[in-house]
């Protein structure tokens, strides 16, 4: 069925939601492989649905209305987005406010019937909400990914998009991942990851080899060729715009900045011998696969894709 769009609707039906699951994982009651008795899968659906199809404009609300003390956070939470404008909801509020919070109460509760309220009682239990909290929120994820799957996006793109930050928060990873997919559907997109494979293999077989991380900035005063020369200019003019369009949440512009990179990557790897015999050259090219690999590892996780 259609979700609720109003309001209230919204509201009332994901504390229903957020309450049941809540509940049961905090007691340990979780679906097992195909069983699912309390229709859990159904409802974690739901809460995605709910965050997905609100689409009203304003900054993002915490799930339960309020600030949740910074010592009871739980771990892994991402800062929150102010006037993202794209939904009202984020997963991270969810998390914070409403699945480490509710359970770490839940907890308090049984404690104090049990009268058992010492330090490491506490730090036992805090720690069991912690993990309780966190396979929730893994078991939301598995849910968005089949719902994912659903609307056309592939597996390895949605975990290119969960390995970033701010994946907890739901409409930014759906529009992560519907940016990415769209761009590795055109030609530019394909042989950009050919290229940005072949820079990651290089540089990690380098620096496995030497025992060093190649990550200083490479030196343009060093380039021999053309084509070096001009991978060291398309980079210069790629990075400050894909991190513009980073900062800005578009996906598709950094993406679009991306695969303008595609031809002079291509023509670095034709013509330019990485593992050059002057090892200041060496060294200076693997910087500058580093730099390739830094770019396109802005916009997802790209060692994920594949193919």
């Amino acid at each position: 069925d259609d979700v609720p769009t109003e309001p209230v609707s919204v509201a009332v039906a994901l504390a229903d939601k957020i309450d049941t699951l809540t509940g049961f994982w905090a007691i340990g009651e979780t679906p097992t492989g195909s069983k699912d008795p309390y229709a859990l899968r159904r409802a974690a659906l739901g809460v995605i649905r709910l965050i997905l199809g609100d689409t009203r404009p304003g900054p993002r609300a915490g799930a339960s209305g309020g600030e949740t003390a910074p010592a009871e956070r739980g771990p892994g939470a991402s800062p929150g987005r102010e006037g993202a404008g794209a939904t009202a909801i984020s997963f991270d509020a969810f998390y914070e406010d409403v699945l480490f919070d509710g359970m770490l109460g839940l907890r308090r509760q049984e404690v104090a019937r049990e009268e058992n309220t010492d330090a490491a009682a506490s730090e036992a239990w805090k720690a069991e909400v912690t993990t309780k909290a966190d396979d929730l929120l893994s078991f939301l994820h598995d849910r968005l990914k089949v719902f994912l799957r659903g609307r056309g996006i592939r597996h390895d793109v949605i975990d290119a998009s969960l390995a970033m930050p701010g994946a907890d928060d739901l409409a930014l990873l759906t529009k992560r991942a519907e940016a990415l997919q769209a761009f590795l559907d055109t030609e530019d997109g394909t042989n950009l990851i050919q290229g940005f494979r072949r820079a990651d293999n290089i540089l990690r077989q380098a620096e496995e080899a030497d025992g060093v991380e190649y990550s200083f900035g490479p030196d343009p005063k060093l380039a021999e060729t053309d084509e070096e020369r001009a991978l060291f200019a398309a980079l210069d003019a790629a990075e400050p715009r894909i991190a513009d369009a980073m900062e800005q949440e578009d996906f598709a512009a950094a993406m679009r900045e991306m695969a303008a990179l595609r031809a002079p990557i291509d023509a670095f790897f034709e013509a330019v011998q990485v593992n050059a015999e002057s090892q200041t050259i060496r060294r200076n090219r693997l910087n500058l696969l580093h730099r390739i690999r830094a770019a396109c590892l802005q916009v997802a996780d790209l060692r994920r894709i594949e193919g």
